[in-house]
């Protein structure tokens, strides 16, 4: 998920940077990092965004509200935590969570209001291979696909993820 906004990211050439959130958040630290993307211009991607405290994250979305009022109001500065501050129109906030794991919130509903929900699901290696073999001109795509699933698989388990 956070690989995902980040390839997003680069692909529009914008600067995506990763928070990974935990309980010891506040809403200070929250308003710091929200000002900072704001001024920049920047995405933000809080993984594990619910981690945070139920109480902080009540105060979260009202900061993430003022942002999006200023970029709907077309803003060049706006008042943010009682600071006026510059507005970079391509800020974004984007969030992962892996819903049902201990010590995990729910987000209350204001913050999901802001929010698009979006589910992820691992693709389908085997009929991505496929497809590309077909694509080059393979007449025996989906015997080669399989056993190119397997080799991909085998290396995965087997080979380190260093860097040679």
């Amino acid at each position: 998920k956070t690989e995902t906004t980040k390839d997003l990211g680069r692909g529009l050439a914008i600067w995506v940077i990763v928070q990974n959130c935990s309980d010891q958040m506040n809403n200070k630290v929250m308003a710091n990092f929200f000002s900072g993307l704001a001024q920049t211009g920047a995405w933000g991607c809080f993984d594990e965004f619910n981690r945070i405290a139920v109480e902080v994250l009540s105060v979260v979305a009202g900061q993430y509200m003022s942002i999006l009022e200023a970029i709907r109001s077309q803003k060049q500065q706006f008042l943010f935590e009682e600071e006026m501050v510059n507005l970079v129109p391509t800020v974004g906030a984007f969030i992962t969570m892996n819903p049902g794991y201990a010590g995990r919130t729910e987000l209350p509903e204001n913050l999901k209001a802001l929010l698009r929900p979006m589910s992820m699901m691992t693709p389908d290696i085997a009929l991505i291979i496929e497809i590309m073999l077909f694509s080059e001109g393979f007449t025996m795509a989906k015997v080669l696909s399989k056993k190119m699933t397997t080799l991909y698989a085998m290396c995965v388990q087997q080979l380190s993820k260093q860097d040679h």
